[in-house]
C-alpha cells in the first residue's frame, strides 16, 4: 500500500508538466492561427474554373458574384442557403445581377455547417469537372473551410478569397470580447477539422429542403 502514494507523488509532477506544455502549445498555435489570418482583402482578382461561397454574411455572396460579373470564373455555387430563403429573395438581395443568377448560379440549401458545405460543394465541384475554384468566405472562417474543401476535394486546386471584416482588420483584437471569443472559437472548431471530428449532421435529408446544388438560383 505504501508504495501507491509514492507512485502518484512522482506521477503527479509530470502530468502537470504534460498539462502544461500541452497548454503553451495550444496558446502558440492559436497565435499562429490569428496572425495567419489575412488583414486586408485580396489586390488582385483570381480566376478558376468556378466559385464557391459559403453563407454567413452578406459581403461574401456580393463578392463572389462580383467575381462572376468580372468573368472571373463561368459558374458559382452558393451553399449553405436557407431552405426558407427563395430565387426571388435572393435576386431582391442582388438586384444588379439578376442575370448572372438566372444563368450561372446553383444554391445549396441542404449544408448544416462548414462540413456540410464542403461535401455540397464537393459534389458540385466533381459532377461538372472543375478543376480551380475559387473559395469565398470570411478571412476567420477561411482556414477551416479549406481544411474540409481539400478533404472533399482533393486533386482540386483551391483558390482562397478571404473576405477581411473589421474584425479581422482590428489588429488590436484581443481588447474585445466579442472578437476574442469568436476567434477562440473558429480555432478550436479549426483543429476538430483537422482531426476530422463530427460532433453534429452535416447535411439535411434532401426531401426537407427545396433545391439541390445543382438547382439554379
Amino acid at each position: 500500500m505504501p508504495q501507491r502514494p509514492r507512485l502518484l507523488r512522482r506521477l503527479l509532477p509530470a502530468a502537470a508538466i504534460g498539462a502544461a506544455a500541452g497548454a503553451v502549445l495550444l496558446l502558440a498555435g492559436f497565435g499562429v492561427f490569428v496572425a495567419a489570418i489575412p488583414k486586408a482583402p485580396p489586390t488582385l482578382a483570381p480566376s478558376a474554373d468556378a466559385v464557391v461561397a459559403l453563407t454567413g454574411g452578406a459581403d461574401r455572396i456580393a463578392d463572389a458574384v462580383a467575381l462572376l460579373a468580372k468573368g472571373q470564373a463561368g459558374r458559382l455555387l452558393i451553399t449553405g442557403v436557407n431552405p426558407e430563403t427563395t430565387d426571388r429573395e435572393l435576386a431582391r438581395l442582388h438586384p444588379h445581377s439578376a442575370a448572372l443568377l438566372d444563368c450561372c448560379v446553383d444554391v445549396d440549401r441542404r449544408a448544416l455547417n462548414t462540413a456540410g458545405n464542403a461535401i455540397e460543394a464537393g459534389e458540385w465541384v466533381r459532377e461538372r469537372g472543375f478543376h480551380r475554384v475559387i473559395v469565398v468566405t470570411s478571412a476567420w472562417h477561411m482556414p477551416r473551410t479549406l481544411v474540409e474543401l481539400g478533404r472533399e476535394l482533393p486533386g482540386v486546386e483551391l483558390v482562397p478569397y478571404p473576405v477581411v471584416t473589421r474584425r479581422a482588420a482590428d489588429e488590436a483584437w484581443w481588447r474585445d470580447d466579442g472578437t476574442w471569443r469568436l476567434l477562440a472559437t473558429e480555432y478550436v472548431k479549426y483543429l476538430a477539422a483537422l482531426a476530422d471530428i463530427r460532433l453534429a449532421p452535416q447535411v439535411a435529408p434532401a426531401a426537407s429542403v427545396a433545391g439541390r446544388p445543382g438547382a439554379p438560383a
